[in-house]
């Protein structure tokens, strides 16, 4: 599910969700079976973003910037390994937190307000600042258009239709993973055409297909960094994987500072979002069985 452009984790669980009902599986095992496919979504949308530049879910775009340099570069397989024990690692801190810390997070996490959440969401887009380096104006612009687009659709609290048109098709606004894939997708097809007939060579896997120890110790740091902060970020309502790696990364990219090949194939631009977003996706479990608040869109379903 998560390997399709798309689809994703939501999907995913929903629609294994009647099977569950149908089997007649007990809570515990239903609940099983969903968080597995949940995190199996949250790896498998990256496989698309590090081989074909498309990211599988929203969550996979800050992987895209890194993952696909390196796949250009005949690492796709070293890439999509080290996505997989980054994933491994951040959804490992982040079940311990759960295991250990699960009540007292649930109580930190009913604190936030909407001063708490603004300033999250300041936050987030300020670290976007970090990712395109000396190009602010840019960034500011692009996140303008994005908040103008979360606008359409109807008002959650006042109930009011906004820039919908009379467009009933807008009432819901317009899907955040859609213009993502949207945008990602079709760009990269036409990138590919244009490559393609201009003779362009195709990607070439390179001689190792897993990473090797040296490459591990490299970006363990930023694997442990992004999993701690993923799962914070994940424990809170309606935050979500997209905030956790866009942060850990801006992060990441800031501690390495002149070191780092950032955009080009840096390691740690793999391992750093893609720990975080497995991390707060087990971080999102948290509300969500303390006190019946889903920490995500998935978690919700």
């Amino acid at each position: 599910m998560g390997m399709l452009p798309g689809l994703g984790p939501i999907n995913g669980v929903a629609i294994l969700l009647p099977f569950a009902f149908a089997l007649g599986l007990p809570p515990e095992s239903a609940l099983i079976l969903l968080a597995a496919v949940y995190l199996g979504c949250e790896y498998g949308g990256r496989i698309s973003a590090i081989l074909i530049n498309v990211p599988g879910d929203a969550g996979a775009i800050m992987t895209t910037l890194d993952g696909y340099p390196l796949a250009k570069q005949g690492k796709a397989g070293i890439a999509l390994s080290l996505s997989a024990v980054s994933s491994f690692v951040g959804a490992t801190i982040a079940t311990i937190g759960v295991v250990l810390f699960a009540p007292l997070l649930a109580k930190w996490a009913i604190s936030f307000g909407p001063a708490e959440y603004f300033v999250l969401m300041v936050f987030a887009i300020t670290c976007l600042s970090g990712l395109v380096g000396d190009q602010p104006v840019k960034t500011g612009i692009a996140a303008l258009i994005g908040l103008g687009l979360a606008t359409v659709g109807v008002d959650a609290v006042t109930g009011i239709y906004r820039f919908t048109f009379d467009s009933v098709n807008l009432s819901d606004g317009i899907q955040f993973t859609t213009i993502v894939i949207g945008f990602f997708s079709v760009s990269e097809i036409l990138i590919l055409l244009e490559k393609t007939t201009t003779g362009h060579k195709v990607i070439e896997q390179g001689k190792r297909s897993l990473l090797n120890f040296k490459e591990f110790t490299f970006a363990f740091g930023a694997m442990l960094r992004s999993g701690l902060m993923g799962f914070v970020v994940g424990i809170l309502p309606g935050a979500g994987a997209t905030i956790a790696s866009a942060m850990t990364y801006a992060s990441e990219r800031k501690i390495a500072g002149d070191t780092g090949t950032f955009g080009d194939g840096d390691l740690r631009g793999v391992a750093s979002p893609e720990a975080a977003n497995n991390a707060s996706a087990c971080g999102s479990f948290v509300p969500m069985l303390t006190l019946g608040v889903p920490g995500s869109g998935t978690t919700a379903v």
